[in-house]
């Protein structure tokens, strides 16, 4: 099978910055076969229902504000892929997926593929956030994506473990305690395959409700453990907390 990962995509700047993080996506692009088609569930793209990306050509979206214009010039041109668009709303039964030809690729998605797969050259779809659904009912949706896998598609979940904004400090070049420690917390349950945990987070204490202030970047990590398949080791990189309140800890299942 495809390997799948979830990615701690952290600050837009990473887009056209070199750094470890980079690096890394970069060595991960390089280690995998062609996929025939990349499937992101981004933090960034939320909606009514669930959604999936039935263009043709997808535009770039810059949806950040407050950043130097060089970020606001990438382009990112993959193509789309309307055929497994079709297949995943015919697929998923969980739920009804509807086909959108509004949206395109945001920064959750461009700003890490513009490194694992700098051509721009492979199909490319984005499925939404429902936000009107309990985590329990995504991780029930992304067992119906399992089948691509099968098809040599990457499925990728694009978000962070640890994501509070309101506590970023752009000084702050590691990570707050209470931080740390929600990150090495989430990592165990993680590696440990404790998806129920994870899905039932808020259970978890005040270090994790701390990280998860809202939902939308830490669900991309529920459709990412949903794919793993029976005894399937799950290996960390990027294994780094930043600006005091942000992860950029990252999995990937499969070799």
């Amino acid at each position: 099978m495809m390997p799948a990962i979830f990615v701690g995509h952290g600050n837009p700047m990473y887009a056209i910055e070199e750094n470890e993080f980079t690096r890394n996506w970069r060595k991960f692009g390089e280690s995998l076969p062609k996929p025939k088609a990349v499937v992101v569930v981004s933090a960034h793209w939320e909606t009514d229902g669930t959604k999936v990306t039935a263009n043709s050509q997808l535009r770039t979206i810059h949806d950040f504000y407050g950043f130097p214009q060089p970020l606001f010039e990438v382009t990112y041109n993959a193509p789309g892929n309307p055929d497994l668009a079709r297949e995943i709303s015919a697929r998923v039964t969980k739920t009804t997926v509807a086909l959108d030809e509004s949206w395109g690729l945001d920064h959750g998605t461009w700003s890490v593929l513009r490194h694992l797969f700098p051509e721009a050259d492979i199909p490319t779809i984005q499925i939404s956030l429902d936000r009107t659904k309990d985590p329990s009912e995504h991780y029930e949706i992304a067992g119906d994506l399992r089948f691509l896998r099968d098809q040599d598609v990457l499925v990728i979940g694009s978000g962070n473990i640890v994501h509070n904004l309101g506590l970023i400090d752009f000084r702050n070049r590691s990570g707050d305690d209470w931080a740390v420690a929600a990150n090495n917390r989430l990592k165990e349950l993680i590696l440990s395959g404790d998806h129920e945990s994870l899905i039932d987070y808020r259970r978890l204490g005040r270090e994790v409700q701390l990280a998860i202030p809202t939902s939308e970047h830490f669900l991309p990590l529920l459709y990412f453990l949903a794919l793993r398949g029976n005894g399937e080791e799950i290996e960390a990189f990027n294994d780094v907390v930043e600006l005091g309140s942000i992860s950029m800890t990252s999995f990937r299942i499969g070799n």
